[in-house]
């Protein structure tokens, strides 16, 4: 009457609260990435002209946002993604995901100390922290280098960063392009 069944799974295929929530797109439009960089330089330089440890915050939570799932959960990211990169750069060209995400979180640490900075009262060495933030950010903007993507390749070739975090990396070049 009753069917027995195996009972035994294995951990690739048990059910986990978590599988989907924090997955990073894998590749990644390089143009969204772009005009999320071009968002965040915009934002960058309010907060270095408002100096409040407020908009310091903002900025550091776009980035934890972005690290925990791209553009699932950013606005700047869903901005990119759905309207900048469709209606304005009217391109797609993918890369490699794992690169950008790593970038991300370079940003959320930067954008963190410079949060910690302003709120501890150092808010000229907040307004240098996210000065070097806008200056990597154009760069991703402006022509497309991403340094934490030039970064991530070179901590995998040191073996930093294990080769299967991202097998196309193997190919991330001087521009961080893979």
């Amino acid at each position: 009457m009753f069917e027995q069944v195996d009972a035994t799974v294995t951990v690739e295929e048990a059910p986990s609260w978590h599988r989907g929530v924090f997955d990073f797109p894998n590749p990644v439009n390089d143009y969204a990435a772009r005009s999320t960089a071009g968002l965040v330089i915009t934002l960058a330089v309010a907060a270095i002209v408002v100096d409040q440890p407020w908009l310091y915050g903002i900025l550091a939570l776009g980035f934890v946002l972005r690290v925990a799932g791209g553009p699932r959960y950013s606005p700047f990211g869903r901005l990119a993604v759905h309207v900048l990169a469709p209606k304005v750069w009217r391109r797609e060209k993918t890369v490699p995901g794992p690169p950008k995400r790593f970038a991300q979180a370079v940003g959320l640490a930067f954008t963190g100390t410079a949060f910690v900075l302003s709120l501890a009262g150092f808010g000229l060495a907040a307004q240098i922290v996210v000065g070097a933030l806008i200056a990597a950010a154009f760069l991703e903007f402006a022509f497309g280098v991403c340094l934490g993507c030039i970064a991530f390749g070179y901590l995998q070739r040191a073996g930093v960063i294990p080769d299967d975090v991202c097998e196309a990396c193997n190919d991330v070049t001087l521009f961080g392009r893979g």
